[in-house]
């Protein structure tokens, strides 16, 4: 395909990615990623940021990971830094979906501590497993920053982060079952848990860490 031709496909492409119907624009998703085109890569991601069908953005997902990640990883490191939250979310879940090291760049503490928590989840799951050799202690630590945040389902994503990470996040989360607040020294007793057993359920084990933790005191 041409150079004109590959544009005249990308428009083609954004057009079909903003029909009404979800199904529509999945089989628009699907077919970018069986026929790859580096001029669909912009389109992919740009719709990324605003489809609000999840099986729709999953399916954008598939088909950025289907081209060359010369192409992908580059653009989606940039996109990490949007002012839209859905932008950073899904760029960041593409990156650590892709893999490659080269996505680290687009980690930051400012991402790590994101207000939003779709963001920061993405966030502790992509650095978790693209963080450099040498790197993952110093990751930890930061990441025990965010121990006691949010939701139960936000407190998990953090948990199978320090997983991710393995035993060299135990020393950092051990350190915090001091700490004068509840929620921090559960979620700290929970994730080390996790850690030394990462098939284990983490609800049941954070269930755990609150009733050991109520007899303590």
């Amino acid at each position: 395909m041409n150079v004109e031709d590959s544009g005249r496909a990308a428009d083609r492409l954004s057009i079909a990615l903003q029909d009404e119907s979800s199904s529509n624009r999945l089989a628009s998703a699907l077919a970018a990623g069986t026929r790859p085109d580096p001029s669909y890569v912009e389109v992919l991601v740009r719709r990324c940021a605003v489809e609000p069908d999840f099986f729709v953005r999953d399916m954008l997902t598939w088909a950025l990971l289907r081209h060359p990640t010369s192409k992908t990883v580059p653009r989606l490191v940039y996109e990490v830094g949007d002012d839209g939250s859905q932008a950073r979310s899904q760029a960041l879940h593409t990156l650590s979906k892709i893999g490659d090291p080269r996505g680290w760049a687009a980690i930051s503490a400012e991402l790590l501590r994101d207000p939003d928590d779709d963001v920061a989840r993405s966030a502790w799951r992509t650095a978790a497993g693209l963080v450099p050799a040498g790197e993952e202690a110093g990751l930890a630590e930061e990441l025990c920053a965010q121990l006691g945040r949010g939701s139960p389902e936000t407190q998990r994503s953090l948990g199978r982060a320090f997983a991710t990470l393995g035993e060299v996040a135990l020393p950092p989360l051990e350190a915090r079952s001091a700490d004068a607040r509840s929620g921090v020294r559960i979620q700290a007793a929970a994730s080390a848990a996790l850690v030394r057993d990462p098939e284990a359920n983490f609800d049941g084990l954070l269930a755990d860490a609150e009733r050991a933790d109520s007899a303590a005191r």
